[in-house]
């Protein structure tokens, strides 16, 4: 490896603060594959997405959206723990799984590789392969290829159940270039003309606000801050374009980004008030400003 990627990988082997895993008993993980790409299927056990439950044959009941306000990969195992004690090698039940979303699977697949000495990192960004003719809202893992030099991108979350309905023709676990989209390069694609922005999105919330948000949540995640898709923060487009001053703003962080070089990664991140994660973010989704302490 080159000096630029050993120092790369090495960053990405260390947990964050919301991957970090090392308070919980070791008996939790007995069991758990090595490989990659398996470690990050035991996930599909663990979790169940919101969008996807009932293709499972599970309604979730109102209390068990509960679960949404935990952001850390801790949290997230405690709760999973608490639904059926078994080790996480163990597959569950599907309505004995935490009910979640992609972040979760991302950012749980990237905690467990990362406590395996894996080097990862969760991307948040938009896939192509959930609506024809659209790039929606979606989060997925990469981890260090060792042997071949390269970072592969896998969807923790779709099982074969999801691909079969999705009817994917590619390979979701060592993804092809162009079918995900990190938010930077979908901000540069729409800031070009390559792409229209207003393809961008889920449900109700489509266009260039909400890939600016992500370029900045992507960044985050870049930075080993692993938080919700619907925490906002600092200079975050919420609901409206942005200003002048913000577009310029993501430009540099998109054009940091796909650089590739984790210094000027961290270094734009660390240096800007408006973009690095402060203590509280505002939970959109539940309307209520939450602590991160």
């Amino acid at each position: 490896m080159t000096a630029r990627e050993t120092r790369t990988s090495e960053y990405y082997a260390r947990p964050g603060a919301m991957t970090d895993l090392s308070a919980l008993p070791t008996e939790v993980f007995d069991g758990l594959p090595a490989d990659a790409a398996a470690l990050c299927r035991t996930v599909q056990g663990l979790l169940v997405h919101e969008f996807w439950a009932q293709a499972y044959g599970f309604d979730v009941p109102v209390n068990r959206l509960d679960a949404f306000h935990r952001r850390s990969a801790a949290e997230m195992t405690e709760h999973i723990i608490e639904l059926n004690p078994a080790p996480l090698a163990v597959e569950r039940p599907v309505e004995q799984r935490m009910v979640g979303n992609c972040r979760y699977f991302s950012t749980l697949s990237c905690a467990l590789l990362r406590r395996a000495g894996t080097p990862a990192r969760a991307r948040c960004g938009f896939a192509d392969y959930f609506e024809a003719g659209r790039y929606v809202d979606h989060w997925v893992t990469e981890y260090w290829d060792g042997e071949e030099g390269r970072w592969v991108r896998i969807d923790a979350q779709l099982d074969a159940i999801q691909r079969a309905a999705i009817a994917v023709d590619f390979d979701t676990e060592d993804q092809p270039p162009g079918h995900f989209l990190p938010g930077g390069e979908a901000w540069q694609r729409c800031r070009t003309g390559r792409a229209d922005p207003g393809t961008f999105g889920i449900l109700d919330m489509w266009g260039l606000w909400f890939v600016q948000a992500n370029v900045v949540r992507d960044l985050a995640a870049l930075n080993k801050v692993e938080l919700l898709p619907w925490d906002v923060w600092g200079r975050m487009a919420f609901r409206e374009d942005p200003d002048p001053e913000t577009v310029s703003l993501t430009d540099a962080v998109a054009d940091a980004v796909a650089g590739g070089d984790l210094t000027a990664i961290r270094r734009v991140y660390e240096d800007n008030d408006d973009l690095r994660v402060p203590e509280k973010v505002f939970d959109a989704r539940f309307e209520v400003v939450q602590s991160l302490a």
